[in-house]
């Protein structure tokens, strides 16, 4: 393998023309709540540390239109999760760990229930990977870490998500491996061509790191948000119709069985904050109820699966 060529940016569409990022159908078919499963909170708002290119929501240092979300808001929402039958708790942003109380936060869902944390790994100071430590070994429920990557170098990684990012990112891994943790790498699908060239580029960075065998996770892209400056939005033709939802098994759609938490409420799911037609109500009982598929991100999600789960391959 060509370990440091330049693989092709992802091929932009030429054909399809893009649609405005605002428009929703209210009238598109629904996914049924079957149950709360799972509980997203948006921890970090849309503040991140970064500015990635790609981001379909466009988080940054300036971005405050979800702000952080305090221990104490957290709290009352994973009461009310627990009460409801929530199982397993994500945590998402914006950058959770730019959360100054994230640590607190974390350790308090780890008393009810498996905790994910997405993040981009570059603000993993010694103080709080000791403590990340600490709560892998002695918390009875799983911690697992999301690392989002965009390259296996910088040359591929940084013009997407920012100079420097890809050895700040590689150094955060590291002392959470060194530690005990094996976080999930994922990767958003920004080239054309093989994806077993990427993985089999990811492997060989991250075993330099001390990570073998690392889990690797390839996302689907998002055309909204910053993305739309790179790629261009999505074509009129995503979206999904009452014949695609036919005998289609709709626990495949995080929108079944979760909600996402945020510091304005609470919305259907973690991609669509910035969709306003996507918040459902102030509490999380109100919210277990139909939602329209209406967004063309629900057309990725149909056809991708549970994209936002924990699971690899």
């Amino acid at each position: 393998m060509q370990a440091e060529r330049e693989l092709e940016p992802e091929c932009r569409m030429t054909n399809a023309k893009p649609i405005p990022l605002k428009m929703f159908d209210p009238k598109a078919p629904p996914v049924s709540s079957s149950a709360l499963d799972t509980v997203w909170l948006q921890v970090g708002g849309t503040i991140c540390n970064l500015r990635c290119h790609h981001c379909f929501i466009s988080c940054s240092p300036e971005n405050g239109k979800f702000a952080f979300m305090s221990a104490d808001t957290c709290r009352k929402y994973l009461d009310e999760a627990v009460a409801l039958g929530a199982k397993e708790f994500y945590f998402t942003g914006g950058e959770p760990f730019a959360n100054p109380e994230m640590c607190d936060i974390l350790e308090m869902a780890l008393r009810h229930g498996p905790a994910t944390v997405l993040t981009n790994a570059t603000l993993f100071r010694p103080k709080i990977v000791e403590r990340l430590a600490r709560m892998h070994r002695e918390s009875e429920f799983a911690l697992e870490l999301r690392v989002s990557l965009d390259g296996y170098s910088a040359r591929m990684n940084d013009p997407i998500r920012g100079a420097g990012t890809f050895d700040q990112a590689m150094e955060g891994v590291r002392r959470v491996v060194r530690v005990g943790l094996r976080p999930i790498i994922t990767i958003t699908r920004t080239w054309c061509g093989c994806d077993d060239e990427v993985r089999s580029g990811f492997a060989k960075s991250l075993e330099e790191q001390g990570y073998a065998e690392p889990r690797l996770k390839i996302l689907p892209l998002l055309k909204m948000g910053a993305e739309v400056s790179r790629t261009g939005g999505f074509c009129a033709q995503a979206k999904v119709t009452a014949e695609m939802m036919a005998d289609y098994d709709q626990s495949q759609l995080l929108c079944s069985s979760s909600r996402l938490v945020t510091d304005r409420g609470v919305w259907v799911c973690p991609i669509l904050p910035d969709v306003p037609e996507a918040r459902m109500g102030d509490t999380l009982a109100e919210t277990l109820r139909d939602f329209p598929l209406g967004h063309a991100a629900c057309h990725t999600c149909y056809h991708n699966g549970a994209i936002c789960s924990n699971a690899t391959g």
